[in-house]
Formats: structure tokens, sequence, C-alpha cells
């Protein structure tokens, strides 16, 4: 393959294990995009994105555009890239900056588009129980996650599955994927599939206020959010304790004989406990 220059736009961790695993496959952006810090903790320190930390950790510059401005445009071109990936930026990227690179800009989504257009769409198949997903990508347009599918490939989920489980797995198959298909994309190689428009459904952004559970509601439908919102932003209901409501934060439950089981509990103000114990103390 020819040497190509691309750049890299992403924010969390699903974007700085991409990162890696590209590494590891020998490719390497000339320029890494990423949001800008932010102050985060009880002493407000600064705090950098994983995808900034890597990108110092292999030294390569790195940018942080609070906003998509002409001067930030002009400084992009300046690095004559090739194409551009994009993986949990965070932002919608201007159609200037999308068809900037040479080759267009290529995107990680993380279900098997049209399906799932949006920011949560690894959250959304697991609340709605699906039994498989996968992942696509594809060739960026305007229109949030309407482009052409340059690849995409499926995989089962299972019914214990968590967030952070399969997580993982969607990283490993995308980041392969991309480096498998990355020199046909530069050969101009691939045949795009257009995405049926009638088919697509969207997902919004997760909410802290939306890891609310009621347990009298239907236990297949709790557990799928308990391992939906696994780790952040984690599930909670309310319980009366002497007289005041308090805020209950489920940390381990299963899903047993068709029944949500919540094993460990964090009331407001105190330590883990089991579930059980708690109940006792009510």
């Amino acid at each position: 393959m020819k040497k190509i220059n691309f750049a890299f736009w992403g924010t969390p961790d699903i974007a700085s294990n991409t990162l890696e695993l590209l590494k590891d496959n020998g490719y390497i952006p000339n320029i890494i995009i990423t949001s800008v810090d932010t102050r985060a903790g009880r002493g407000m320190h600064l705090s950098q994105t994983p995808v900034s930390i890597w990108a110092e950790k292999n030294n390569i510059k790195c940018l942080k555009p609070e906003k998509i401005t002409p001067l930030f445009i002009n400084e992009l071109s300046l690095f004559d890239i090739d194409i551009s990936i994009v993986v949990a930026y965070g932002k919608i990227l201007p159609e200037k900056i999308i068809n900037l690179p040479k080759l267009g800009t290529i995107n990680i989504h993380y279900s098997l588009l049209p399906k799932y257009r949006g920011a949560s769409p690894l959250e959304s198949c697991l609340l709605n129980g699906d039994q498989t997903t996968g992942v696509s990508i594809q060739q960026m347009q305007y229109k949030l996650d309407s482009g052409p599918i340059l690849i995409d490939e499926e995989i089962n989920i299972g019914i214990n599955t968590s967030k952070n489980e399969l997580k993982v797995e969607l990283i490993k198959l995308g980041g392969k994927l991309l480096c498998n298909i990355f020199p046909r994309i530069i050969e101009k190689e691939i045949i795009p599939k257009i995405q049926n428009e009638k088919e697509a459904t969207y997902c919004t952004k997760i909410k802290k206020e939306d890891g609310l559970i009621d347990l009298n509601k239907n236990n297949i439908e709790n557990y799928n959010k308990y391992r939906a919102f696994y780790g952040w932003p984690g599930v909670y209901f309310f319980a009366n304790q002497n007289g005041r409501k308090i805020r209950i934060k489920i940390n381990e439950a299963t899903y047993e004989k068709n029944t949500f089981v919540i094993k460990k509990v964090t009331p407001e103000g105190r330590k883990l406990i089991d579930y059980s114990i708690f109940l006792k103390q009510n």
C-alpha cells in the first residue's frame, strides 16, 4: 500500500483503544483531533481525554479545537490529509471537514447501520434486548450516520453480556475490520453499499437520570437496563428509609429464572452492602 497521511478524530477510551489496534497493525495517524481538556474532581484539575493521553504517549501532534472554525480548517488543511477516521469524536463535523481529505472521511459505528444511528448504539441494543449487533464502517456524509457502508459484520449478544464486555468485543471487531479494509479503501477497491433510509432508527445520548429503575416493571426490562448502563451512568431506584426518600445504586445484579435478582447495592451516604441486608434494615 502506498504511503498514506491520515487524521484520527476521537475522544473516549473506545477511540484510544482503536488507535492502539491501528498502531499494532502499522497504521499511525499523522494528526489526532480530540475534545478540549476539561476540569474535573474536587480540585477542578485539568483532565485530558483518553485520545489526548494516547497522542502524547506516542508523540503525535494533537489538536483540541473548542469549535471548528475557518482558522482551524485552514490549520488542518496544511497536513495534506488523504483520509480521516472518526471514532466517537463526540461532535457533529461540518460538511467542509468531512470532505476536506482527498478520500473523504470514514467512521466506525457500533451497530449494523441503518439501525441505531446516533450517540448510543451500544447501550440501545442491550436496552432493547437484541440478540445480535455488529460494527459498520461507513463513508461519512453530513447527515447523521447515513453514509454508504464500506464493510460490516454481525456478532451475537449473550443474555448475560454487559455493556463493558460488549464494548471490548466491538472495539476489537471494529479495529480488525478497519485494518483489513484500509488498503482497499486507499486503492479505491470498495463498492459502497447505500443504506436503506426506510429501515433507519435513531438513539440519543445517555443521561445520568436515564439510570432510574422501577422495581415494579418487567424483570427483563430492568435487567437489560442494568447491563446497558453498567459502569456509567449505572442504575438506581429510590426507597423510603426512616421517613426519608433515599437513592439506592444497584452495583451487582443477575437474571435468574426470568427474575431480576439484585445482589449488591450502595444506599445513599453509605457503603456497599448485600441487598438482602438492606431489605432487612428497612
